[in-house]
């Protein structure tokens, strides 16, 4: 069976450092140890949308065999795992918000995915990790390298601020 290099975002603003370590956790585990799954720095943004507590924002990406379809479904039983309540507004405080954003450089609108997640292009907390873990990557509609991209929306004031955290894989005893 074939690989598919896959994206997500991932994004807490309730317990952020818990919730971030368990979506890595849930990750890993959900799509194998042999997923080699990378990560970008953390970032701390405002919540956009609705007035709450800030986000803690970033990317991973690894491979799987799964269908975008199966990936989609899995990331929404790790959230559903994690407290996600999904009896909210779209803009609202969440434990764990784990988005689909690119499936190698297809281009899917169907069945509830839309891939790549438009979010890319838009959001500062989206493009700026996934410029950080990939700056060569070539997006898909765009046919722009994410740095590039990145470079362009970063002068866009609207983007949002964002702030690199160190954060602290294991948390301390």
């Amino acid at each position: 069976m074939s690989k598919h290099l896959v994206y997500v975002g991932i994004g807490s603003n309730i317990d952020q450092e818990k919730y971030i370590r368990l979506a890595v956790q849930y990750l890993k585990a959900s799509f194998g140890s042999q997923c080699q799954l990378r990560l970008s720095p953390v970032y701390k943004t405002e919540a956009v949308g609705f007035d709450g507590d800030d986000f803690f924002n970033l990317v991973a990406c690894f491979l799987t065999e799964l269908s975008p379809f199966d990936v989609e479904k899995q990331l929404k039983k790790i959230e559903n795992q994690n407290g996600r309540r999904r009896d909210q507004e779209k803009f609202a405080a969440r434990t764990l918000d784990i988005d689909l954003l690119l499936y190698d450089q297809d281009i899917i609108n169907e069945k509830g995915i839309s891939i790549p997640r438009d979010e890319i292009e838009k959001y500062a907390f989206v493009l700026s990790p996934l410029a950080d873990l990939s700056p060569d990557l070539i997006h898909p509609q765009t046919q722009k390298n994410v740095a590039e991209m990145w470079q362009e929306l970063s002068q866009n004031t609207e983007a949002g601020a964002l702030e690199k955290i160190d954060f602290i894989w294991t948390p301390s005893a």
